[in-house]
């Protein structure tokens, strides 16, 4: 299988490095439904600022830092200087297909036109246009995450239960869609190492036949607009196998 390992996905990214109106510099702030996603700090310093049930959480990053955090936790990526992480996404392409949701205001994330409207960067225009586009889109997520953030300090889980409910409302009529993405992602490869094992345990090896290294295309274009700063994501779509396995078998010695 020409998949990255477990089904996952990976990008580079630049977070954004422009203040928010609350004057912190870094991304959107947004929660993904279905997906678990990790940061692993390659330059720079910053934090990630997460909600939860738990609370709020303001955690150091720096190089070397690994952070995770699994769907329903609200992020944002803040910026103290040249923030560069590689981004980890289990459930490759659920991100891509929507399950990730910002913290527009509630009158926004309740209706899904407004929402795509609001969420939606132009795929023309100057590198200018598109930036001050990705800026108001990020603005928008910030006021409407200040108020969550806020009463979860006091206490009060109101307002991040009620925007989990409004995120997941949201995506209800794409979410039936999602269930092929998982099956023929992670849980293909999954299956695919207990037939391995289960062969191995049996003395058989064939699948050492069929051993392959991949590389990721090259992008055409240059990073994108994405939530949290400039994206530069890889896929193993059209990956290409640098060797070519023999299409022969032979029994384990």
């Amino acid at each position: 299988m020409s998949g990255f390992p477990g089904g996952t996905s990976l990008s580079f990214l630049d977070v954004y490095d422009d203040a928010a109106p609350d004057g912190l510099v870094g991304g959107s702030p947004h929660l993904h439904l279905a997906s678990t996603e990790c940061y692993v700090v390659v330059a720079g310093r910053g934090e990630l600022h997460a909600l939860n049930p738990g609370g709020c959480h303001e955690i150091p990053l720096e190089p070397g830092s690994v952070v995770w955090f699994t769907p329903g936790t609200v992020h944002r990526a803040v910026n103290r200087g040249g923030l560069r992480v590689v981004v980890l996404m289990d459930n490759a392409g659920l991100p891509e297909a929507g399950d990730a949701v910002m913290t527009f205001p509630p009158e926004v994330v309740a209706d899904p036109d407004r929402y795509r409207a609001a969420a939606t960067l132009p795929d023309r225009g100057t590198e200018a246009e598109r930036a001050a586009a990705a800026r108001r889109r990020r603005d928008l997520a910030v006021r409407g995450y200040l108020p969550i953030r806020d009463a979860l300090r006091d206490g009060d889980e109101g307002p991040l239960r009620e925007f989990h409910a409004a995120a997941a409302a949201l995506v209800r009529a794409r979410a039936g869609r999602w269930a092929a993405i998982v099956r023929d992602g992670p849980l293909r490869q999954a299956e695919a190492g207990l037939a391995v094992t289960t062969d191995l345990a049996a003395g058989l090896a064939g699948h050492l036949d069929r051993a392959a290294v991949f590389r990721s295309p090259e992008h055409e274009t240059g990073p994108v607009f994405g939530m949290c700063g400039r994206l530069r994501p890889h896929t193993a779509a059209g990956a290409v196998p640098l060797t070519s396995p023999p299409a022969v078998t032979r029994p384990l010695p």
